[in-house]
């Protein structure tokens, strides 16, 4: 069936042209219209691996490949890393990824899209439900799956529970477990066989997703288990999909959920309301942006822990946004942040289509 649907894919972007095409799901029923280009050839790295597939010249090969696990191992760290840049928030609080965020990576003659995955875990209100919906939803369109652990622990309900999520793809799709944080474990080797057992027959890698070596030797392993098939993107598509009002807000919660303790930090939403570039007052060239962001939180007693004493935690989460921003948008920023009570958001299913979750 994947066979077939690819062949489908290439007949229709033949069609198409150029700029728009279709590509198949690796095992699916669905026939998506996304962007393709072409690029030239390159060979595929790790040929030892199982999985490795042949490399025809002239040929494109592209996939999604999604990057799952409960939450905190890691999953956002790693897939900057493998880009060489930063498409997805960080920190070090669980759960800080909430939605699907793609990152696409392409060399020569194949082209990666890297889906960022919120961490596995039991539902307790809309957003969660949310939230694991965007797992089961990347995992029934990917080409590959990397199941990322964490070295330093042994495997927890919720590995299982990821376990039995990818029970059904083994077979029919690469599946890589991929043990995280091995630098800082004390016995990688026995945690890596512990994780190994909960879906035996994996290939396993060991790695930490900070170092830039690991990254690009897992990276170019995926490149060479690619499917045939066009580019989803065109070769100078930015690194990641998100317009650059959903990237403020993501990195506003995100400084924000640095700053923030106990059950707040999973509390609030951030929602982009104006993003403009405004001329220069002398009327010369470069100008600024102004960028609007209100902060939601769920009850009026939440606002002055977020806002801080003299508002000094809310200049300090604006200041260290205002830095990020600046450098991804090559300019100077103005951010205007304001914090809003939205009672019991995370439980109000439009509520959440109103903030960006839908």
């Amino acid at each position: 069936m994947a066979a077939t649907l690819r062949s489908v894919a290439r007949a229709c972007c033949r069609r198409l042209g150029p700029i728009w095409g279709v590509s198949a799901r690796a095992r699916g029923s669905d026939i998506a219209r996304i962007r393709i280009a072409d690029e030239g050839a390159r060979e595929g790295l790790f040929p030892s691996c199982p999985y490795t597939r042949t490399v025809n010249e002239g040929t494109t090969y592209s996939g999604f490949v999604a990057v799952v696990g409960k939450p905190n191992v890691g999953k956002s760290t790693l897939i900057n890393s493998m880009l060489g840049v930063k498409i997805a928030p960080i920190s070090p609080k669980p759960q800080t990824t909430r939605k699907r965020v793609r990152g696409i990576h392409a060399e020569g003659n194949r082209q990666i899209v890297f889906v960022d995955t919120p961490g596995w875990h039991e539902t307790t209100d809309a957003l969660s439900e949310y939230m694991i919906r965007q797992i089961t939803e990347a995992l029934a369109e990917v080409d590959l799956v990397l199941w990322l652990v964490d070295l330093r622990h042994p495997p927890t309900h919720e590995d299982e529970r990821v376990a039995r999520a990818l029970r059904s793809l083994k077979g029919q799709l690469p599946i890589i477990l991929v043990g995280n944080k091995a630098d800082a474990a004390k016995y990688p080797e026995s945690a890596m066989q512990a994780y190994a057992e909960l879906l035996p027959g994996l290939e396993t890698r060991m790695i930490s997703a900070q170092n830039e070596r690991d990254a690009k030797a897992l990276r170019d392993e995926v490149l060479s288990l690619l499917p045939e098939g066009p580019f989803f993107f065109p070769p100078d598509f930015a690194k990641g999909d998100q317009t650059p009002e959903e990237w403020a807000a993501e990195i506003v919660r995100e400084e924000a959920m640095k700053r923030l303790k106990e059950e707040l930090p999973y509390t609030i939403a951030t929602k982009t309301e104006e993003f403009e570039l405004r001329p220069a007052p002398t009327g010369g060239g470069g100008g600024m942006f102004y960028i609007r962001v209100n902060i939601y939180v769920e009850r009026e007693n939440h606002k002055p822990i977020l806002i801080g004493a003299g508002g000094r935690k809310l200049k300090e989460i604006g200041a260290a946004a205002r830095k990020q921003l600046e450098v991804f948008l090559s300019r100077k920023v103005y951010l205007d942040l304001q914090v809003k009570v939205y009672p019991n958001w995370r439980k109000d299913p439009e509520a959440l289509r109103e903030l960006g979750y839908h």
